[in-house]
């Protein structure tokens, strides 16, 4: 029964780590955001986030978070959320659920612990601006 099911791969649908400048905290600080540069709109839209690993050799996670968006049109970004500076040392996990029109597509982003940092940062595609990205 396995064989017979048909697991469609996430093409052009992708997470990334921005940084900019908030007034809130007088810094700048990492948003992640889901970017769709695919030709399809995308819908019925879920991120599930946590983080989670060790410092100082003590397991740490956090609570996950749920994010729901109705749609996010073809060749666009959506705000996610904030990445809180002291997560950056843990893997940032994203899961991402959607549809396109009947078919239901998922897959897992893990940002590793520290790699969201300037010195990984590429243009992020739409955005264009720098940020780092998982695929």
């Amino acid at each position: 029964m396995k064989k017979d099911i048909t697991i469609p791969e996430v093409e052009n649908v992708f997470i990334a780590a921005v940084q900019e400048w908030s007034d809130d905290f007088m810094e700048k600080v990492w948003y992640a955001y889901l970017v769709n540069d695919s030709d399809f709109n995308i819908e019925s839209v879920m991120v599930v986030s946590k983080a989670f690993g060790t410092i100082d050799g003590e397991m740490k996670k956090t609570s996950i978070l749920r994010h729901a968006f109705v749609e996010v049109p073809a060749v666009s970004v959506i705000k996610i959320e904030m990445v809180e500076k002291s997560l950056l040392a843990l893997n940032n996990e994203f899961m991402l659920t959607y549809f396109i029109g009947n078919t239901l597509y998922d897959k897992k982003f893990i940002f590793k612990a520290n790699s969201i940092n300037e010195n990984n940062t590429e243009e992020v595609p739409i955005l264009f601006v720098d940020g780092v990205i998982v695929r």
